[in-house]
């Protein structure tokens, strides 16, 4: 497969531009616009708490409760009125950089089980790696928390954990997981760096993962040459994974992780060299899985996201919603038969870097900044 660009454009302009859906592969295409979908003015966020500290990740409990977690190492209960509440018993993490208290997910089966999941910087003999928990939340407590999952090799520096968490249908758990700057392990199937993982909720393999049974490749890896995935969800109608992933001038992408896929890096893409700007590689190389959309040359530095799955909005239906740290923006990305159709930037007002996206029970969308805000995303 062949890597083609989705052309980071708001939705207007390929309108305007005279985009057609074409479906060839060699270009974005819009299909048919929806105008029923809201103006980029009428969205506008309400603040439900600004008492925060560095959130990453928020999770809904059935209840309209939300679970946020604090990169340094808090995490909270939060009430649809703000009040929030801590809870007791996170692990221990490597507070440093990007390291922290990441991701936090919900168990599919939380109401029997109350089981919610973790993914920190976990320090470590050599430094620190990405770590996956497990534990029972009670009351304003977590109890019988164990570590399901370590990523191999643990490493010095505080950068590139990726860290997002999504459930697949069957109940397996995704596990992003950056290169920790060492680029070349993104490509060495005896690592985790630069991989997407597929693990069961306690911790064990899949039978069917794609490298299962090979001796020169850790059984957990779904998908390898990944720089930093920060964001990561289930699309509805297919259940497919998608994820964000961080570029490093320019060439942040969304993808659609394949098992056993190759995602070029680092010798793919269509990002620039920090240090002269040169381009990191070709944009395109056989055997390499292409992106379904691609911010280029100017990163959004895009972070964690959720499909809309109402029609609370009219028009957000099956879209999908990505926040951006560099681009301060909430993302819309128009969805429709698996392919990306078009972009429209929401929220741009705020200033904001917005860490993580999530829906309600009742098909809310909400947010958390890096400010310490979680606010409440409606339309006027």
């Amino acid at each position: 497969m062949t890597r083609s660009i989705r052309a980071a454009l708001p939705l207007a302009a390929l309108l305007a531009a005279g985009c057609g859906g074409s479906g060839d592969g060699s270009g974005p295409s819009t299909g048919d616009a929806r105008a029923e979908a809201p103006a980029a003015e009428r969205v506008v966020a309400s603040v439900v708490t600004d008492a925060l500290d560095a959130p990453w990740a928020l999770a809904f409990l059935p209840d309209g409760r939300m679970l946020v977690s604090e990169r340094r190492g808090g995490l909270r209960i939060v009430a649809p009125s703000g009040a929030t509440r801590a809870v007791r018993g996170a692990p221990a993490v490597a507070d440093a950089d990007q390291g922290g208290l990441l991701d936090v997910a919900i168990s599919p089966e939380f109401a029997r089980d109350a089981t919610v999941f973790l993914a920190y910087a976990e320090p470590a003999d050599g430094g620190a790696r990405t770590a996956v928990a497990r534990a029972v939340l009670d009351g304003d407590a977590i109890r019988d928390l164990r570590v399901i999952f370590r990523q191999r090799p643990a490493l010095p520096g505080g950068e590139h954990f990726g860290s997002r968490l999504a459930f697949a249908r069957d109940g397996t758990l995704f596990v992003t997981l950056g290169d920790r700057q060492r680029r070349e392990g993104a490509r060495d199937l005896r690592s985790h760096l630069g991989k997407v993982v597929r693990i069961r909720a306690d911790g064990g393999v899949p039978p069917d993962n794609p490298f299962v049974g090979r001796a020169d490749a850790l059984p957990e890896i779904w998908s390898f040459g990944h720089r930093n995935p920060q964001g990561a969800t289930i699309e509805p109608s297919s259940g497919a994974l998608w994820t964000s992933e961080h570029g490093p001038r320019g060439g942040d992408e969304i993808d659609a992780p394949v098992p056993g896929g190759d995602f070029g890096w680092p010798e793919v893409g269509y990002g620039r060299e920090y240090d002269d700007g040169s381009p990191i590689g070709p944009t395109s190389r056989a055997g390499v899985v292409e992106p379904l959309h691609v911010w280029t040359p100017v990163s959004v530095a895009p972070s964690g996201m959720t499909f809309a799955t109402t029609d609370r909005v009219p028009g957000w239906r099956g879209d999908l919603f990505v926040g951006a740290l560099a681009g301060r923006t909430l993302v819309r990305l128009d969805v429709e038969g698996g392919r990306v159709v078009g972009e429209q930037r929401l929220l741009t007002g705020l200033g904001e870097r917005i860490r993580d996206v999530a829906e309600s029970p009742d098909g809310t969308l909400h947010l958390v900044t890096d400010s310490g805000r979680l606010m409440r995303v409606e339309v006027r």
